[in-house]
């Protein structure tokens, strides 16, 4: 082992996991932020805990897994072994739980002048105590299900991020355990007068002893078990003539009763519980944590939509509204005004509703011969799925590549490709060994005896809920050239063939990654002819060590090279003769960035892409992901002002040093925030929407933000 760690080059790369921590002290950052306004500042904190457990349960679980393997796993961006990396993993946690305490609790006594307050049972009235007491009593009490953990009755399952209060107990000169799980059916708290509230688990705790009678209470905790769930289906065997449906069902089940990877404790709790808790859970000390906060933080958006307009008003952002984008009229067909121009939409900047009226008027249009697609993700309520249906009831054909796989979402979509196939849609649940992970969409039309393609490519999935909140592109184009690679993707897909070729397209598993190299290197054979060339990349996580070590290696033959990472980056910038000529930064704010681009060139000669893979060996290698160059001119002058924005941020972006640690960008001129300048540039968009497209292909648009710009700089 230790020769292989000799071997792994670590002079510019990074731990994956540690730099995961990192874009969570990002996002904690946030709630820090005093110009964020206040209830958002308590929803930061809220997403901080919930990336936190989603870290546990994917990365620490996968990484808990190597630990058990008769394999030598040493990874290759540190050269740490798993125990290394687990060992690195919890000594990085623990100050990010003090610090997202301390804020919490800040936060809290801020809002409480707005009427606001998370109370505590000794701040209540004695009428409100006596009140939350008939609730425990009348409401709470029917459906808990306290438990006594002794000799004839052994120790339950505690399903993952549960609440559970634990106590222990003595009767008779015997001590023994008691556990009350915290039922998810149970609203999550109580609400008193106003927005004076106890969380539900604090009722429980309180009067506890009630269901416990016969015993003395000595100490008593809220807790939550965090287990693994990174789980794959294709190591579960398959059943003979078990359909795949029917086996992630079967995958969904086991999930839930994973080793657990992590306990949390809220409240006082003796050290002979907490041994006894982590000999039955089977956990070490170092994964025991400690907190002030509440455990379970996703009762904020519970909360938000109790807020009056008025509270909202000065507790949360202004109401964005997704506007209508340049380059389509409203109110008018939309197939029409497709075929005639390409179309960009910069979500949540602009609306999705565009894209789902194409769908709906393709349902009804009788020259619609097909609809196809690829979804990974959908909201719990999809107007997408309503005109697929409808589509197939009309009589075409309607196929849709539907991912079983996707984490946390399989039962949502489980349920999707039921309906679908009840109303006569072809549902293909992908490739073996391969999640399907593009976001491409076809409509083929014949009008007069011609075929017509409509290909919509997008980077993120096809929420409708998660559009209002991530950014990402979604590009609509009647490029006979882009149609045929589409309508050979999906033949393709239908038939397991992953390795087909594309004339435009870049597909991965077998054909993106090594593009990507190719075209990395034409950049490098330009910086040595000495011809201007730079690289431009946006995406949400960059651990490929292939592509690392090939923009290393261009840094090093002179290109210019800036990368928007979101999350995850192994690659550090900054290393004298290394990495020198790279830029590394990210933005955090209002919105999670989610697009992602892929630039190489300069000015009006660079290829531009949008595709939905990120620098990543899981995208690159074991993911069929789809990247479509950007054709139109004018669509290509948008995507450079956007590009443009982002890296003029110097309110939200944050840069990575040489050490891979993160500091603000100096704001060596007026403040540009690059999400509220897009917001406003959508403002003024809309206005233009509402007008009769020109004849000719519209301007570029971005001309009230760019001349913000140059303004900014005092160029004229």
């Amino acid at each position: 082992m230790s020769d292989h760690k000799n071997t792994v080059d670590t002079r510019y790369t990074q731990d994956r996991e540690l730099s995961w921590l990192r874009f969570d002290q990002r996002v904690i950052e946030e709630a820090a932020d005093e110009s964020v306004p206040l209830f958002e500042r308590l929803k930061f904190i809220s997403i901080f805990t919930s990336n936190l457990d989603e870290f546990f349960m994917i990365r620490v679980g996968s990484i808990y897994d190597m630990t058990f393997s008769k394999r030598s796993h040493v990874d290759t961006k540190s050269g740490l072994t798993p125990k290394e990396q687990l060992k690195a993993i919890f000594k990085a946690v623990r100050p990010l739980y003090r610090q997202r305490d301390a804020l919490f609790a800040q936060v809290e006594e801020l809002l409480q002048p707005y009427g606001v307050c998370r109370l505590t049972i000794e701040e209540l009235s004695p009428k409100d105590r006596r009140a939350v007491e008939r609730w425990f009593r009348d409401y709470l009490t029917p459906v808990l299900s306290p438990q006594v953990v002794d000799s004839r009755h052994p120790f339950p399952h505690l399903p993952s991020k549960s609440l559970n209060i634990v106590l222990t107990l003595k009767r008779d000169g015997e001590t023994c355990f008691g556990l009350i799980p915290i039922p998810r059916a149970l609203p999550p708290f109580l609400l008193l007068d106003g927005m004076r509230y106890l969380l539900t688990e604090q009722v429980v705790l309180t009067w506890a002893h009630k269901l416990f009678s016969s015993y003395q209470v000595l100490d008593r905790a809220v807790i939550s078990v965090t287990r693994n769930a990174d789980i794959s289906p294709e190591d579960e065997d398959y059943e003979v003539g078990e359909d795949f449906r029917q086996h992630m069902k079967k995958v969904l089940k086991k999930r839930a009763r994973l080793a657990p990877v992590r306990l949390e404790i809220q409240g006082e709790c003796s050290a002979a519980l907490v041994s006894y808790l982590c000999g039955r859970l089977e956990l070490g000390a170092d994964q025991v944590f400690h907190t002030e906060a509440p455990i379970a933080l996703g009762y904020v958006y519970a909360l938000e939509a109790k807020l009056s307009p008025a509270e909202s008003a000065q507790l949360c952002y202004p109401v964005h509204t997704p506007r209508w984008p340049l380059g389509l009229v409203k109110g008018e067909p939309l197939i029409p005004q497709i075929l005639r121009r390409d179309v960009l939409m910069y979500y949540p900047y602009h609306a999705m509703t565009p894209f789902l009226h194409l769908i709906r008027e393709a349902a009804n249009d009788p020259d619609v011969l097909s609809i196809k697609i690829t979804i990974y993700r959908l909201a719990s309520k999809a107007k997408l799925v309503e005109y697929l249906a409808a589509a197939a009831e009309n009589g075409k054909e309607v196929t849709v590549l539907m991912e079983l796989r996707a984490r946390f979402d399989e039962q949502n979509n489980i349920a999707w490709a039921e309906r679908l196939e009840e109303a006569g849609c072809t549902v293909l649940y992908g490739a073996e060994n391969y999640k399907v992970h593009s976001k491409i969409c076809l409509i083929t039309r014949r009008e007069r005896g011609h075929i017509q393609y409509i290909t919509q490519i997008g980077t993120g999935n096809y929420n409708e809920k998660t559009a209002k909140l991530y950014t990402d592109l979604c590009l609509m184009t009647a490029s006979p050239a882009i149609g045929l690679d589409a309508a050979a993707f999906f033949q393709n897909m239908s038939t397991s063939t992953l390795s087909g070729e594309y004339q435009h397209l870049l597909v991965a598993p077998f054909g993106l990654k090594n593009r990507l190299m190719d075209l990395i290197d034409g950049e490098i054979e330009k910086a040595r002819q000495g011809k201007p060339c730079r690289i431009f990349l946006k995406v949400n996580s960059v651990t490929d060590r292939n592509l690392i070590d090939k923009l290393a290696q261009a840094s090093q033959a002179g290109v210019e090279i800036t990368m928007n990472v979101r999350g995850i980056c192994c690659l550090r910038p900054g290393i004298p003769g290394l990495t020198d000529r790279i830029r590394v930064f990210s933005i955090v704010g209002r919105f999670l960035e989610h697009a992602r681009i892929y630039s190489f060139g300069v000015g009006e000669e660079a290829r531009v892409y949008l595709g939905s893979a990120d620098f990543m060996t899981r995208n690159t290698e074991r993911r069929v992901e789809v990247a479509c160059p950007v054709l139109d001119p004018g669509i290509r002058r948008q995507l450079r002002h956007y590009v443009e924005l982002l890296c003029s941020d110097n309110v939200k972006a944050r840069a990575m040093g040489p050490d891979g640690q993160y500091a603000p960008v100096p704001q060596t001129g007026p403040r540009l925030d690059a999400q509220q300048a897009l917001m406003e540039e959508a403002v003024q968009e809309e206005s233009s929407a509402l007008l009769p497209p020109p004849k000719e292909h519209p301007a570029p648009r971005g001309r009230f933000l760019s001349n913000l710009l140059r303004r900014l700089r005092g160029t004229p």
